[in-house]
């Protein structure tokens, strides 16, 4: 059992992959270098983590759903800490109820960035209210600032399994480089791109490049992908939506590079060393990671903003790399 445990309720792919190098800072600092990661099961978590040594252990909690779940879902969550006996919990966003489980369920040292009435369940003082309106990633910077807590970088660096990596290069070895990853879908409608953008855009890219393109973005995208891999012609296009989290990640770290949307898929490319062109068009652009290189419609992102992003603007982006391959170690 780790006495120190981190809690992060946002429910993402993504945010798993940010809140990376500031659980590898807790866990620095953290009794056995180790912490208990906790988040909701849409996350991925325990997939994505599982090649982390800084996490001992990956446990899941559900947070969302109607005011009865959710006080359920707090109930539950109260005793699971309860028998975990943590000594320590960080919570790492600004929402009450994990402050609250936390509280009750008598963990003595609570850290969080207390910007809500989380500040009555916390020990420490939290950061200032000032930074109220920050991006989230700003809030914890700040926080491990104040709980002088070093932190080395935001890059993720994700570690995946030497046997993941391993058997997805060889499932697509015979496949034609460079490798371009495309990321359909979005967590929102105003995070993805309209499929006529998508047909015009994968046309010309087939008609460009020698190498592979493959369509990921999981199995709600599936038919999708098929759909616009039909409509098309040119280079191989393959579409790799039925792949698991894991192998996705694996295909995106073997890949040259990744272009798709502001979405789970990003993240990952980010996370995994690729070059990353991603469509910010209703959505705050992520700084993160110099992996990200961001495609905004002009103006900057406003609602709607995706479908002023048009197929032309990112092929003109992501021509300077489209032949470019990364180096292996």
């Amino acid at each position: 059992m780790t006495p120190s445990a981190i809690i992060q309720s946002k429910p993402g792919i993504g945010d798993v992959i940010w809140h990376l190098p500031f659980i590898r800072a807790i866990a620095a600092v953290s009794p056995g270098g180790k912490v208990t990661f906790l988040a909701p099961p849409s996350s991925g978590a325990r997939e994505l983590l599982a090649a982390e040594p800084s996490v001992a252990e990956t446990m899941y909690f559900e947070h969302s759903g109607s005011e009865l779940r959710r006080g359920i879902n707090l109930l539950r969550l109260i005793g699971l800490l309860r028998r975990k006996r943590f000594r320590t919990i960080w919570i790492l966003d600004r929402t009450v109820r994990p402050a609250l489980a936390a509280f009750l369920a008598g963990i003595p040292e609570r850290i969080g960035v207390g910007l809500t009435a989380q500040r009555r369940f916390i020990t420490n003082r939290g950061i200032a209210q000032s930074h109220f309106h920050d991006f989230p990633i700003d809030w914890l910077v700040t926080l491990l600032a104040e709980m002088q807590v070093p932190l080395q970088t935001t890059e993720p660096q994700l570690r995946l399994e030497a046997d993941t990596l391993a058997a997805v290069g060889a499932k697509f070895s015979a496949c034609r480089r460079p490798w371009i990853v495309l990321g359909l879908g979005g967590s929102h409608p105003d995070k993805d791109w309209p499929d006529r953008h998508w047909a015009e855009f994968l046309a010309a890219l087939r008609g460009r490049t020698g190498g592979t393109i493959f369509l990921i973005g999981g199995t709600a995208q599936i038919a999708r992908a098929q759909n616009l891999i039909a409509r098309t012609a040119g280079a191989s296009a393959l579409n790799a939506c039925d792949l698991k989290l894991a192998a996705a990640a694996a295909l995106l770290r073997h890949a040259d590079l990744f272009i798709g949307t502001d979405s789970g898929p990003l993240n990952l490319a980010a996370a995994t060393g690729t070059d990353a062109f991603a469509m910010f068009g209703a959505t705050p652009v992520l700084t993160y990671s110099k992996f990200i290189h961001p495609i905004v419609p002009e103006g900057g992102p406003a609602p709607g903003g995706m479908k002023r992003i048009f197929p032309a603007q990112v092929l003109a982006q992501v021509q300077p790399f489209l032949s470019i391959q990364k180096t292996r170690g």
